[in-house]
């Protein structure tokens, strides 16, 4: 008892070790199994939208409505896959913060430079006239 305390270990932790049920398997090796009906369905959403995305070039849709609907296809299965198959749905919520929050910061800030682009490129026109 006394090497315990001396070791870190608490009365409640002595207590709860002798308290544990004896199943034969370690708290460590207990974990949880996800039903192969989730990875199904998940894999049916992916191959249904992977199969949009391929509609988009295959009816031709031009334009800024093309680039928004293959990157909202994009998005959703990479959501999907982050989710389902990185057990981020799972994970607690400061861990899907800090694996999340940076692509979208990013994806912030380079809609923020493309603005900043053409304003820089209006007043370069503007200032310097259309060029050789």
């Amino acid at each position: 008892m006394a090497e315990a305390t001396a070791n870190g270990l608490g009365q409640h932790a002595l207590h709860a070790a002798h308290e544990a049920p004896a199943t034969g398997v370690a708290d460590a090796d207990v974990h949880q199994e996800h039903p192969i009906k989730l990875y199904l369905v998940v894999w049916a959403w992916l191959f249904i939208l992977s199969a949009c995305s391929y509609m988009v070039d295959y009816f031709g849709v031009h334009g800024y409505l093309r680039w928004s609907l293959i990157l909202i296809f994009m998005m959703l299965k990479a959501g999907l896959i982050v989710a389902v198959f990185m057990h981020m749905a799972w994970e607690r919520l400061a861990l899907t913060y800090a694996i999340i929050l940076p692509p979208v910061l990013v994806l912030v800030f380079v809609a923020m430079m493309v603005f900043e682009a053409d304003y820089t490129l209006l007043t370069r026109m503007s200032f310097f006239g259309p060029g050789p």
